[in-house]
């Protein structure tokens, strides 16, 4: 059965939300490796830019919370339009400043996150539409083939993130070369408004409700706070400073980690399909619990990985698994709550992910500076474990319309 509704109307809805999904993807591939090195080549420190990851997070969080409660009474093609906007001027903005005080500001209202993944304020606009668009029982799917271009397209921004390394051997200036893939960043965010144009109007499904959540609240806040746990040990391992713990521990080079980026982000983006067909057979919250648990041990196992190859090879392993909970959760929150509640819910459980995973950065990267510099990989694999034992223990039993029969 097609993911796709026969119309050619939704046919095309879901193309576009795909193609956007894209864009974004293959801009914050680059974008999150060109960030901690840039922040380096500028003077900033582990802490600090540990510090900027946390306030580009807390940022993101509170523009989804208030995406998610005014998205419901507006139209959702002109939100995603501001979003694309916002990111327009985010790319403008960062190379024109140097002093910490703008670059917090900058990273705080601004979309570059250094997380590459389904986060910020565009994510709850773009699952709220996709939702709509497709039937209960190629649900998952769908989202898995949105997840699949958007680390797709996120794999190949990896490799692009070696531009500079190239422009300066060509003889341009390290910190020019950095700025010219901000401004690229800038113009992907025009592509990403003009699919946004494309799309149809579409009113929110909770234009007359006088809540954002309604029967449901109970169930997204307990999935809330479970996620919460989960982002904040994601937190402590952002890919930013990931890259910023292989550029200091092993000394990879920008080019190096380029690549390494690509192909996680290739088993990340094949995974997807994985998950889906595997939801199918064993539920979406067996899913989850069973493909994250091997993927934090994997690890805990690079943080005490003796040499660079091991190490890798590690993180690739951890790659193959640990985003497969993603098209999964998508799709159960949008699940498990009335229709008309999806933009709501969206948001409701991903501004506390957001909220939660934005400790972590700042920890981290104190943690970064100590002897052992492997204790962030080890905490959050840790508590990614305890989250996964705690999901499955709280929604064993609450069953997507799909699961039932």
């Amino acid at each position: 059965m097609s993911i796709l509704a026969p119309s050619t109307f939704i046919r095309s809805e879901v193309f576009l939300l795909y193609a956007a999904r894209g864009v974004r993807g293959f801009a914050d591939g680059f974008a999150v490796i060109i960030l901690p090195a840039y922040l380096s080549a500028i003077g900033f420190s582990p802490a600090a830019i540990g510090i900027v990851a946390t306030t580009a997070l807390l940022g993101s969080s509170l523009l989804t919370l208030t995406t998610g409660f005014v998205a419901p009474r507006h139209d959702l093609r002109t939100m995603l339009l501001v979003g694309a906007a916002l990111m327009v001027a985010t790319g403008i903005a960062f190379p024109q400043v140097s002093h910490i005080a703008f670059v917090l500001l900058v990273a705080f209202v601004g979309t570059i996150n250094p997380q590459a993944g389904d986060a910020g304020i565009l994510v709850p606009l773009e699952h709220a539409m996709l939702a709509r668009s497709v039937p209960d029982d190629d649900r998952t799917r769908a989202f898995a083939r949105y997840s699949l271009t958007g680390a797709l397209a996120t794999a190949a921004g990896s490799l692009v993130a070696a531009t500079p390394d190239l422009l300066v051997a060509a003889g341009f200036e390290r910190l020019a070369s950095f700025e010219a893939m901000f401004y690229a960043y800038a113009a992907l965010g025009l592509v990403g408004a003009l699919l946004y144009r494309w799309l149809p109007h579409a009113q929110a499904e909770q234009k007359n409700a006088s809540t954002p959540l309604g029967p449901s609240r109970r169930t997204v806040y307990k999935l809330a706070a479970l996620f919460s746990l989960d982002s904040f040990a994601g937190g402590l391992v952002v890919q930013s400073l990931l890259a910023l713990w292989l550029f200091q521990r092993f000394d990879l080079s920008l080019s190096a980690a380029s690549l390494f980026f690509f192909w996680t982000s290739v088993l990340t983006a094949f995974s997807y399909p994985i998950a889906a067909r595997l939801a199918a057979r064993i539920g979406l919250i067996n899913t989850m619990v069973f493909t994250h648990i091997p993927s934090s041990i994997f690890l805990i196992l690079a943080a005490i990985s003796p040499n660079l190859f091991l190490t890798l090879g590690l993180l690739l392993m951890r790659s193959a698994l640990a985003q497969m909970d993603v098209p999964a959760r998508s799709s159960y929150v949008m699940a498990v709550v009335t229709p008309a509640e999806r933009t709501a819910a969206a948001s409701v459980t991903a501004v506390p992910r957001s909220l939660a995973s934005s400790l972590g950065p700042a920890l981290a990267g104190v943690l970064l500076a100590t002897p052992f510099s492997g204790l962030p990989l080890i905490a959050c694999g840790a508590l990614k474990i305890t989250y996964d034992l705690a999901l499955l223990y709280s929604f064993r039993h609450v069953k997507p319309p799909e699961e039932h029969g």
